[in-house]
This record gives structure tokens, C-alpha cells and sequence, in this order.
């Protein structure tokens, strides 16, 4: 449960068709556990979006060296909608990544918070609902 309650940094990041190493240079990761991500692409929430920028598999060995182990961002998922092989997914669990999705960070601003994201105890499940809250740090 520590993971999901802690410090956190938003980032924006400005996606054409994936989100890849190149979208975090200059970025200081230093004791960054918990990184989100706002990219803006989901502007209408009450319709599921067509089409999504998606997570580059290679991002996931390179966060985890970096040292993150929780990574939010405020889309539906971290691949492609009607993907069946799902391999952000895959490549991000493999690295001990674990995953927020569908976060509302429309009005919030980059920087450091505090992120308080529970999940639900579902037995057998695969992902659980959570209400998420950022406060400011500083």
C-alpha cells in the first residue's frame, strides 16, 4: 500500500504517437518512486477516447533503472485501445511497474505532490477503481 501513498512528480509531456525516453531528458529522477504523467488527449471524459498516445514498451526497463515504481498518467490505458497483446502492460509489470490509469490532472499543474491513490482489495482481480488526490508539496 506504500506505493500508493507519497510523493509524486507530474510531468507533462507533449505526445505525438508514444511516450519514450526521449520525452524525459533533462528530467532528475532522484528519489522519484512515483512518476505522472498529463499529456491532455483525453479532453472529453464522458466519451471513451479513439485514439490514445500509448507507452513505448522500451520506457518501462528505463524507468525502473531510474527507479520508478508507480507510473500514472491520465489516459485509459497505457496502450493502444483495442490492443489484444497489451505490451506496455506486460513490459511495465515486468519491470515492476505498477500502473494508474484514466487520472483527471487537466487543471493540475507540474511539480511535486502528494499522492494518495488506494486501490480497493478485489479478490482475483487484475485492477481496482481507486480515488485519486494530489496535494501540492511545498
Amino acid at each position: 500500500m506504500d506505493l500508493y501513498i507519497g510523493p509524486a512528480l507530474l510531468v507533462k509531456i507533449d505526445a505525438a504517437k508514444s511516450i519514450g525516453v526521449e520525452a524525459f531528458t533533462g528530467i532528475d529522477f532522484t528519489g522519484i518512486e512515483r512518476l505522472l504523467l498529463t499529456t491532455g488527449q483525453w479532453k472529453d471524459l464522458s466519451r471513451f477516447p479513439e485514439w490514445i498516445p500509448t507507452i513505448d514498451p522500451e520506457l518501462a526497463p528505463y524507468l525502473a533503472d531510474k527507479g520508478v515504481k508507480l507510473l500514472g498518467l491520465d489516459l485509459p490505458s497505457v496502450d493502444y485501445i483495442h490492443s489484444k497483446e497489451l505490451p506496455a502492460h506486460h513490459a511495465l509489470s515486468g519491470c515492476g511497474i505498477h500502473i494508474l490509469e484514466g487520472l483527471v490532472l487537466e487543471s493540475v499543474e507540474p511539480g511535486m505532490y502528494d499522492l494518495a491513490a488506494l486501490p480497493l482489495a478485489l479478490e482475483d482481480g487484475d485492477g481496482s477503481p481507486v480515488r485519486a488526490v494530489l496535494k501540492r508539496k511545498g
